[in-house]
């Protein structure tokens, strides 16, 4: 494809190496980006079902069929919310899907996805794909930005960029590629400007598909116009077009001047008479380095690899001074092989268990500390709706019935008598708690990310979860004291709540800190402030998700324990509480160690 027809078509997005040349990635499409999300539905859904298949032989040979579908459960959640962010960090920000279609997300600037920054755009997919499953919201947002970026890629600071073979066009192909050094003289003398040659270029290139009158009344304005550059070159005037074109396609092959080229516009055809046969070579080095990884080529391999890359960026910026910004094939050529060679070179490290110790014990309790003013403002966007309505609960009963769900006022009713047998809150799970745990903590580990993402849209989402959690948590709290048996869900809320409640606070701050970035971005861009902040949130729910894992645990094995009574049960909220301290202050005194996890501080 030639790089005029390209940019008339494509969307492209430039990017500055740190050999300061510029070089352009083209934006991958709508179409593509579609058929490619089928694909990874499918391969996600394939595993769910695999996973599905796979308990059956257990369960007929007796296995406790809590404990498995308790592993299928979290399984299941992980491929639904882990498939896109573990792929894409493992393979370059490319899942199966975007393999397939030749689609990458990379960083702004060029560089590779990190975990951190392929979890944000993935988490708030979920604002993406609204309404329910049909992205109406993502596919708006790419069709109006000029990098097609959805909402997630905002936040996350990404892009989808297409990866493709492309050659160079059969008139820039060398006939008898000029030795470097050699003098331009050497070669045939054009007698076409560079715009003239453009011209018949397109003409010859169209010819076949222009019907025969039309075909005739072009070559004939043409062959007036260009007639007499060629003495003695006789024939119909097709055949005159298409002796000037070959005389002109091998002497720029050669490294020949257009007729008009002053000062550096001279060098074009040189620089690509010279660079042709290198700029293949390092073609063919490319699509071997990107199918192996450089991980596995010899030191040799590498060395040879880098120094041809510079190569190429030199070539670049000579060629990009000598077409002053003219859009020609040589230019789109070399610009996606400097930009292949750029992604795979600038790549992040691979993610060892130190990067991934130090990220969860060093940079998340330090954001704790840090994002301690938005992590306060949820707080209070969840306990004082909650003591409002408890209190108007207790005053009113009958008003409860207004936003507490039915089973929970059938539970709270249910709950004078339990209180009367001395059972608890809810009967205990017992064989069964295994399961009660996976299904509670990927619960509640999902309305956190739900809440996460609402703060992409100004924080709006993020204070309605929080606003109505507490509304109907409050409400709860106060239909069992207005009923005498507040003791009763205390008992049961006791042992995980200081977690689940932390979590949920902790992970409505990272959806302000997103919010906050388009409401109130400082000296930054709301574009900056986004990426930053989002970087900044993503930690934050990495924290969340570890205490509601530890919740959910003991929700399922610890809090439906009817016998253990309140004080107890308290001691063990006193113990997580300690727990909780430790961690948020768990950084204390220790420095980061690897490159990989210092990137992740910036």
């Amino acid at each position: 494809m030639s790089a005029a027809g390209a940019s008339a078509l494509e969307q492209f997005v430039d990017v500055e190496t740190p050999e300061q040349v510029v070089f352009s990635y083209t934006i991958a499409g709508i179409g593509s980006r579609a058929a490619a999300a089928l694909i990874d539905y499918a391969v996600c859904f394939g595993i769910m079902f695999v996973v599905v298949l796979c308990i059956q032989p257990f369960t007929r040979r007796g296995v406790p069929v809590p404990w498995v579908i308790a592993i299928a459960g979290l399984l299941i959640f992980g491929t639904f919310w882990g498939y896109y962010v573990l792929l894409e960090g493992l393979w370059d920000g490319q899942t199966p899907g975007k393999r397939r279609f030749g689609l990458r997300v990379v960083r702004d600037g060029g560089y590779s996805v990190t975990f951190g920054a392929s979890a944000v755009r993935n988490l708030v997919r979920f604002v993406d794909m609204q309404p329910v499953v049909m992205y109406g919201v993502g596919l708006v947002s790419a069709v109006l930005s000029k990098s097609g970026k959805r909402l997630g890629d905002y936040a996350a600071g990404t892009i989808v960029v297409r990866e493709r073979a492309v050659s160079i066009a059969p008139g820039d192909a060398p006939v008898a590629a000029r030795a470097p050094g050699a003098e331009v003289a050497a070669a045939p003398s054009t007698v076409l400007t560079d715009d003239e040659y453009a011209l018949l270029d397109r003409y010859l290139a169209r010819r076949n598909t222009l019907d025969a009158d039309r075909r005739a009344q072009f070559a004939e304005q043409l062959a007036v116009r260009f007639g007499d550059r060629l003495p003695g070159v006789t024939g119909s005037d097709s055949a005159v077009l298409a002796r000037l074109y070959e005389h002109e396609r091998a002497a720029r092959a050669r490294g020949a001047a257009g007729r008009s080229g002053t000062g550096a516009a001279r060098e074009q055809n040189a620089i690509v008479a010279e660079g042709a046969s290198r700029w293949r070579d390092f073609a063919a080095m490319l699509a071997s380095a990107q199918r192996r990884g450089l991980g596995s080529m010899t030191e040799a391999e590498v060395s040879a690899f880098v120094a041809r890359y510079r190569d190429l960026a030199g070539d670049l910026a000579r060629l990009q001074t000598a077409t002053k910004g003219r859009e020609i094939d040589s230019v789109f050529y070399l610009s996606r092989l400097v930009a292949g060679g750029h992604n795979l070179l600038y790549r992040d490290r691979r993610i060892t268990a130190t990067v991934v110790w130090e990220y969860l014990t060093i940079l998340v309790p330090r954001e704790i500390r840090r994002s301690v003013l938005p992590i306060g403002i949820a707080a209070t966007l969840l306990f004082a709706p909650a003591a409002i309505s408890w209190v108007a609960v207790e005053r009113d009963p009958a008003i409860a019935e207004q936003f507490i769900p039915r089973g929970m006022l059938e539970r709270a009713r249910n709950g004078v008598q339990r209180a009367r047998n001395h059972e608890g809150y809810i009967s205990d799970f017992g064989e069964w708690r295994p399961y009660a745990a996976s299904a509670i903590m990927t619960n509640n580990v999902q309305v956190t990310y739900l809440a996460f993402a609402g703060g992409v849209a100004a924080g709006a989402g993020t204070v309605l979860a929080l606003v109505t959690n507490g509304i109907q948590l409050g409400g709860v709290m106060g239909l069992y004291q207005a009923n005498g048996i507040l003791s009763l869900i205390l008992a049961f809320v006791a042992p995980h709540g200081v977690l689940e409640l932390s979590a949920i606070a902790i992970a409505g701050g990272g959806g302000l800190l997103i919010g906050s970035a388009l409401l109130l971005p400082g000296a930054m861009t709301r574009r900056e402030a986004l990426v930053i902040r989002g970087r900044r949130a993503i930690r934050l729910i990495a924290g969340s998700t570890m205490l509601l894992v530890v919740a959910g645990t003991l929700e399922g094995f610890v809090s439906p324990i009817p016998w253990w009574s309140l004080n107890q049960k308290l001691l063990i909220s006193g113990l997580t509480a300690i727990a909780l301290a430790l961690f948020v202050n768990l950084d204390r005194g220790r420095a980061i160690t690897t490159p990989a996890t210092q990137a992740e501080t910036v």
